[in-house]
């Protein structure tokens, strides 16, 4: 299977087409209004709908990379973070101050890359800001074995993300061998010593039979999600949840409008090694739950892949950062669902607290134990 190329020689860069949206009302910046779902106009209030059923979800083989259309479509600004490393776009004429990601001071402005694959689909951001402070506040307030200052917290700074992804498809031929183990038992006679005095008794000992096994399955993966962004933890990505992927739009650059698209940092190459090992090892459960038998040991598993196929998206989050105690914690909150997931300092004091305590009652119920 050939490897993808990324070449900008194989298409010209997608030329740029308008610097905003404006109102047709009243001339100014329309906004993507995840609350309405359109572009809305702060200043006069219009709306604008953004048609979804215009164009065609591309998948594109491997080998087809070299195609696929560059840029975002728009002509945009980009600020990159020199702490975390993240680059960010945007299509409107505001200039970043701080990094969305980490919320460092650091951010240096740059020319957006043209030559990077355009998103071939969008999942559109659909929860606005006021829910956002809400469920944040929310999520403050539940957390535990935290400082009972943190409750205090009342300002935030979120912004509305979108995150670089790679879905792939692909289908999977995998042969497989092993050794099937099945459990008999047997009858030994064992020393047994009561009240001082020993005698043989009779004893059930498991064995196990080994016998060879092969078989083959057929897979099929669709949109498998690689995460291919640098300022936003994956591991905050994936506890956040998931996306149904069966909500992506074919791109529209005014999504964008009056929110931030980071560009890629894991190039399709990259996506597609992480990809084929997350499908290997799935295979590997998959393959070992066909052995038979009660155990088994030596699996091997030889897997052929084809129709692999690709795409670029973006996907929803608003990136939340709070201070505490002279430090900036990182916050998401799902771009769909609303769900929060953060990091937050723990009290130590608490935690101390909570283990002594509990120490306490399991002394106390071995004690009461010990009486009985």
């Amino acid at each position: 299977m050939s490897e993808p190329s990324e070449s900008p020689a194989a298409s010209e860069p997608a030329e740029p087409t308008q610097v905003d949206f404006p109102c047709r009302d009243c001339g100014a910046q329309l906004t993507w209004d995840p609350a309405s779902d359109c572009l809305s106009c702060q200043h006069c209030g219009a709306k604008q709908a953004v048609p979804r059923a215009d164009g065609e979800i591309v998948e594109r083989a491997l080998e087809d990379a070299g195609a696929a259309a560059r840029g975002m479509g728009v002509e945009q600004r980009a600020a990159r973070c020199s702490t975390c490393g993240a680059t960010v776009e945007f299509a409107d004429v505001r200039t970043a101050q701080t990094c969305p990601f980490c919320g460092s001071a650091s951010v240096l402005p740059q020319s957006a890359n043209r030559q990077l694959i355009r998103p071939e689909s969008i999942v559109p951001l659909d929860v606005e800001r006021t829910l956002v402070d809400k469920n944040f506040r929310t999520w403050i307030a539940g957390l535990w074995f935290r400082p009972n200052a943190l409750r205090q917290v009342r300002t935030h700074d979120a912004r509305g993300v979108y995150v670089p992804y790679w879905t792939f498809d692909a289908h999977v031929h995998s042969q497989w061998s092993a050794d099937a183990g099945y459990y008999y038992y047997v009858t030994v006679m064992v020393p047994v010593t009561r009240n001082g005095r020993t005698s043989m008794q009779p004893r059930q000992v498991r064995k196990i039979r080994w016998v060879p096994k092969w078989g083959q399955r057929e897979d099929r993966y669709d949109d498998l999600l690689v995460h291919a962004s640098r300022g936003v933890s994956e591991e905050l990505a994936r506890k956040l949840g998931g996306f149904d992927t069966r909500q992506l739009v074919p791109y529209r650059p005014e999504y964008l409008a009056g929110f931030l698209a980071e560009e890629y940092t894991v190039d399709l190459e990259a996506g597609w090694g992480v990809a084929r090992e997350a499908i290997a090892a799935q295979q590997r459960v998959r393959c070992a739950g066909d052995v038979p038998g009660d155990t088994q040991r030596n699996l091997r598993v030889h897997n052929e892949l084809s129709d692999v196929r690709w795409k670029h998206v973006l996907l929803p989050m608003w990136s939340v950062s709070y201070q505490f105690q002279g430090k900036t914690w990182p916050v998401l909150v799902h771009g769909v669902t609303g769900k929060v997931y953060g990091k937050a300092p723990l009290s130590w004091v608490k935690i101390t607290l909570a283990v002594l305590a509990a120490a306490t009652v399991g002394a106390a119920l071995l004690a009461l134990a010990a009486q009985h």
